[in-house]
Formats: C-alpha cells, sequence, structure tokens
C-alpha cells in the first residue's frame, strides 16, 4: 500500500493539514519544504495514525450496525404486522365483550344477587346418565352421613379406645388359658370317674 502524500491538494490528509498551518504560522517556508520534501517518514507514521483512526471508527459503525440487527431480529416477533394484527384482534374481541358486559350490567347485577335454589340446570342429553349415577351416590352419601360423622367425632378418641381394646384382649386370652386348664380338669375327672366306674362293675361280676 502506498503512502498518501502530504502535499496533495485534492485529498488532504493529516500531515498537509499540520504543514499548512505551520506554513500559515510562519514556523516553516515553501523553501524548506520543498528541501525536505524527499524525507516523509514522519508524514507517513501521521498518515498510519489517520488510517487507524479511520478503521476504528468504520469498525465502531459496523458494530453499531451488528447490534442494531441483533435488536431487530430479537424483536421480530412482536414488532412483525402478524403479530400486531393477532394482538389487535384480541384487544378488539375484549373490548367487545367488555362493552356488552357494561351493556348488560344491571342484569348481571340482579342475576348474581338471585339465589339459584329451586333451580333447574340445563344438561346435554350425553350427561343424563352420569348425573343418574352422581344422584345415586349423593343419596346414598346422604344416607351415611351420620355415621361418617361420629366415626370422624371418634377419632380424637381412638388411642383411648385402642388402650381398651389391648386391654380386652389380654382378658380374653387369660379367661383362654384358665377355659383350657378347667377342660383339662375336667376331662381328666371324667377319665378318672370312667375307671372307677369300669372298677366297681368289674367287682359286680
Amino acid at each position: 500500500m502506498s503512502s498518501s502524500n502530504p502535499w496533495d491538494s485534492v485529498q488532504p490528509t493529516a500531515a498537509a493539514f499540520v504543514l499548512a498551518k505551520n506554513v500559515a504560522c510562519g514556523l516553516v517556508t515553501q523553501e524548506n519544504m520543498e528541501t525536505i520534501r524527499k524525507d516523509l517518514s514522519c508524514f507517513t507514521h501521521l498518515s498510519k495514525v489517520e488510517k487507524v483512526g479511520t478503521l476504528q471508527a468504520e469498525m465502531e459503525e459496523k458494530t453499531l450496525e451488528l447490534d442494531l440487527l441483533w435488536l431487530q431480529q430479537e424483536v421480530a416477533d412482536i414488532a412483525h404486522p402478524y403479530y400486531l394484527e393477532k394482538k389487535l384482534q384480541i384487544l378488539q374481541e375484549m373490548n367487545s365483550h367488555l362493552e356488552s358486559v357494561l351493556k348488560e350490567k344491571r342484569t348481571l347485577r340482579q342475576r348474581l344477587m338471585k339465589p339459584l335454589c329451586q333451580e333447574s340446570l340445563a344438561i346435554e342429553a350425553s350427561f343424563h346418565r352420569y348425573v343418574a349415577e352422581l344422584l345415586k351416590m349423593t343419596v346414598t352419601f346422604i344416607g351415611k352421613l351420620d355415621s361418617y360423622l361420629e366415626t370422624i367425632k371418634t377419632i380424637p378418641e381412638m388411642a383411648h379406645t385402642m388402650k381398651e381394646m389391648d386391654t380386652a384382649v389380654a382378658k380374653m386370652t387369660c379367661l383362654v388359658i384358665e377355659t383350657e386348664e378347667l377342660v383339662k380338669h375336667v376331662q381328666k375327672w371324667r377319665d378318672q370317674h370312667q375307671q372307677i366306674k369300669n372298677r366297681s362293675f368289674i367287682n359286680l361280676l
């Protein structure tokens, strides 16, 4: 890449601007400029600095454009006309519904204040069978409701009841043991009585 000429009047550079300012201030003359024209190392450095600054500005501009593109991509679904039309349609439907509610405000208020008892509800024919089964279950539940409530009331006394049941089982176990011993004694007495009876019969013969 060829270096820029600082004396190029068509495309002035930073070096040309500095030289022109120095000539205008009288620091250097045109003859001096012509003398040092061949030594352009400092001006080449200034030109490179200017190019680096230009490239950095271009990079920042491209970075900003890229950020804008990413932002447009992220909000594309929100700002897209199709989605905006959908949202507008939903808002219009909600607005229509609210308008109808406001028009029927008095009727709705009276309907909400009116009790729902002694009224029949419309049920589709396909659900009549389930309603009949539900009514049977409801009648059965109501019939057993008292027993259910009594059972629920006895739940806090369940621990005491279990203790009483354990005591009763222990007593029954003792009675069973005593009964078994009594049966053994009775059986033994029967055997002895039978032996005595047999001996008496033999002696009579």
